[in-house]
């Protein structure tokens, strides 16, 4: 636990003090919302829809650009040559960057909600906008280890093209800026495979007021257990390549 709360403090500090490097992956799923998705959504359910579906990119965002980006920074750094040397398991780390995600994840997912109230004029019950948010937070953890598989695989220098290759492309496919029925029939298909899909699923069910669908749930805990063993694989990976 004490090497927890140290990774915890370090990750939150390290963060906090680099304002315009999480700033923007708050801002920009809400600014994208109000500049496309409150426009083009209309009203009634379609709109909630749609914010529901800007909440899951929010969730992406943080995962890829402010966890993804900045564990293939920080591999470069002398402090995280030093960190590697000593004797303790990635996973404190990992849970640390864990936790900060689903605290910068509820801020762009909530600044989402106020944008669709305040620009596209949503009104979306609060108990709705309570079970979004714990879907949200359900979602953050298979999308953080999807970021950080890549911050570890990734070098620096491409870190940023390839998480633009993966993420908008997911985005796209997910049905996240293109409801479902509107994708051609083979983008469709290819969609019912990908992570973002059932994370659309789950949170469009959220807001629904359904149940949780029970394919897409399962869908999620595969994604998640095959994310976490390939950020495993790559952490080994880069640990073999550069101290032998």
């Amino acid at each position: 636990m004490a090497i927890l709360r140290a990774n915890l403090a370090l990750t939150f500090k390290r963060l906090l003090r680099q304002p315009g490097f999480w700033v923007p992956t708050i801002l920009f799923p809400a600014m994208l919302y109000a500049f496309f998705g409150a426009q083009t959504a209309g009203g009634g359910s379609a709109a909630v829809y749609a914010a529901a579906s800007f909440a899951v990119y929010a969730v992406l965002g943080v995962a890829f650009f402010q966890f993804g980006v900045s564990i293939a920074e920080d591999r470069q750094s002398a402090f995280a040559v030093w960190q590697r040397s000593l004797p303790a398991r990635p996973f404190a780390s990992w849970a640390a960057r864990l936790c900060a995600a689903l605290v910068f994840s509820i801020a762009a997912v909530a600044l989402v909600l106020v944008t669709a109230r305040l620009v596209g004029g949503l009104h979306i019950d609060a108990a709705v906008q309570v079970r979004l948010v714990a879907v949200c937070l359900i979602l953050t953890i298979p999308a953080t280890f999807m970021g950080t598989a890549l911050g570890y695989l990734a070098s620096r220098h491409s870190v940023v093209a390839m998480a633009n290759l993966i993420f908008l492309p997911m985005a796209y496919l997910g049905g996240l800026w293109v409801p479902p029925p509107a994708l051609p029939a083979q983008i469709n298909a290819i969609s019912q495979w990908t992570p973002t899909r059932h994370m659309g699923e789950v949170a469009w069910a959220a807001v629904d007021g359904r149940a949780l669908p029970d394919a897409s749930i399962m869908a999620l805990l595969v994604f998640t257990v095959g994310f976490f063993a390939l950020t495993w694989l790559a952490y080994n990976r880069d640990r073999r390549s550069r101290f032998g």
